[in-house]
């Protein structure tokens, strides 16, 4: 988790410095800005296609958080990821079951993952959203294969995925704030509104990062107790 926030914290600069970031967010900033309210919905719209079509949701997020700011774009991104989850889940229990079940049968962490769902539901899916073993538009399909139900899965994907959703928003609300200082543009931040953000930072990153090591805890607690569990079952 810390070095996926790294990534996305030196990508933001890289980029920003590399790439005219800046004009093409301030674009897509203008054009739905100009919506009103309707340009947050367009936007997760735009977000939750993108997720059901395996385009990485990292960089919408980042955006999110750069176009509406924290509040409005941690409601796009959850929204959206969570009608992308759902259509994605009814994608492959539905309509397109064979081909996911091929893809599944090539990962191979699937099979451990069903077994676990298979005896926890939905505190599994919780955990595996909360510390991520397997990419987010892959996992979405993966689990319409599972036994669990759609509305705890839907619930339990919406409850989880509401840590990292902040994180990457965040970051995203940040590299503009970065980037329009960096161009001199924007209204100038006083020291103590540049440490109120720095320290928001880093207790957003911390408060992620200390759920993901939890999860990752209850999950290899989970895996050691069902092995018990098995074990005991196959023992004469």
């Amino acid at each position: 988790m810390l070095i996926a926030i790294a990534v996305a914290a030196v990508a933001l600069i890289v980029l920003g410095r590399q790439l005219p970031l800046q004009t093409w967010l301030g674009r897509l900033n203008e054009w739905v800005s100009g919506m009103g309210m309707a340009g947050v919905l367009v936007y997760a719209v735009i977000y939750a296609v993108a997720a059901v079509l395996f385009v990485p949701g990292s960089v919408l997020t980042l955006g999110a958080g750069f176009i509406f700011g924290l509040a409005w774009g941690i409601v796009a991104v959850w929204f959206a990821a969570t009608v992308a989850a759902a259509v994605a889940f009814l994608i492959a229990r539905y309509l397109a079951r064979e081909k996911v079940s091929a893809w599944a049968r090539k990962n191979p962490r699937f099979e451990a993952i069903d077994d676990a769902i298979g005896r926890q539901g939905w505190k599994i899916v919780a955990l595996l959203r909360l510390s991520p073993l397997v990419p987010f538009s892959l996992s979405n399909y993966l689990y319409g294969l599972t036994a669990i139900r759609f509305w705890p899965y839907v619930l339990a994907s919406w409850l989880a995925m509401f840590p990292g959703t902040v994180l990457y928003v965040y970051l995203g609300a940040v590299g503009r704030a970065g980037l329009e200082a960096a161009a001199g543009g924007g209204a100038q931040r006083d020291p103590l509104q540049t440490a109120f953000l720095v320290v928001g930072l880093l207790a957003t990153v911390a408060a992620t990062w200390l759920v993901t090591r939890t999860a990752k805890r209850a999950l290899a607690a989970t895996r050691i107790a069902e092995g018990g569990a098995r074990a005991g079952e196959s023992a004469p």
